[in-house]
């Protein structure tokens, strides 16, 4: 089973964005023990579809990462993509709608902290400019917040980013169209395991909030695939009561 891991921060409040340090180090033991293949983002999709592969994403630059993730991840020489909001970084994760969903407001990492990172090996991708809902806005700032956000990474590291994370997961189809032409990838939160012939840019991702525990060491299993099958039904009643 090929799939993409993705965490958020790394903070102790249990909220849905959230794992603790002692869950990541379970998790960060795992990835370590290379029972499964751990690959880059970009490389997962080459990887045979009959193998266990993962890849590991985080989404919007928390301090924490830096402070907590990073160091471990580092120390294991596990490759790991960084989703960044350009222009919020230095700021907070104040783009609507957390408190009430009772996801704490935590810094994000400086551009300073974020370019010393990439100079030790950490890859960046985008999450736009300023983490709106994409399929929101006007053509001309659609293209604004993907191609502006790949850029503005390439002059603050010299790299461009090869990767794109939908903030909120939430996109149309002009939202595809713009980042199959700025990224090679592009991630949303469909909770599923990468399919045979996945399309390029709607990986779908597995939050490891609910791997919290050691269910990670079952990775491929039948156990395992039912529990996703189990969290994406959930994940669907709630969306569709909600509406």
């Amino acid at each position: 089973m090929r799939g993409i891991l993705t965490y958020h921060s790394v903070d102790p409040s249990g909220s849905a964005i959230s794992i603790s340090e002692h869950e990541l180090r379970q998790h960060i033991r795992f990835f370590a023990s290379r029972r499964v293949q751990i690959v880059p983002l970009e490389w997962l999709h080459k990887v045979p579809a009959d193998r266990d592969a993962l890849a590991i994403t985080f989404d919007d630059g928390f301090q924490n990462f830096a402070d907590l993730a990073w160091p471990l991840l580092e120390h294991n020489d596990l490759p790991v993509t960084l989703f960044v909001p350009t222009e919020r970084l230095g700021g907070r994760n104040d783009w609507g709608g957390t408190k009430h969903k009772g996801i704490p407001e935590l810094p994000l990492m400086s551009w300073e902290t974020v370019a010393k990172l990439v100079e030790h090996g950490l890859t960046l991708g985008s999450h736009s400019r300023t983490h709106p809902h994409l399929e929101t806005l006007d053509d001309a700032r659609l293209e604004r917040e993907l191609a502006g956000s790949a850029e503005d990474i390439e002059k603050r590291t010299g790299a461009r980013p090869k990767a794109l994370c939908y903030p909120f997961g939430t996109f149309d189809e002009r939202c595809v169209a713009v980042a199959k032409k700025h990224y090679e990838v592009a991630v949303t939160t469909e909770l599923a395991a990468l399919p045979d012939a996945p399309d390029l840019h709607r990986l779908p991702r597995l939050d490891a909030y609910y791997w919290r525990g050691d269910g990670l060491e079952r990775w491929g299993t039948g156990s395992f695939r039912r529990r996703i099958a189990f969290r994406a039904l959930a994940r669907r009643v709630r969306a569709t009561l909600g509406r």
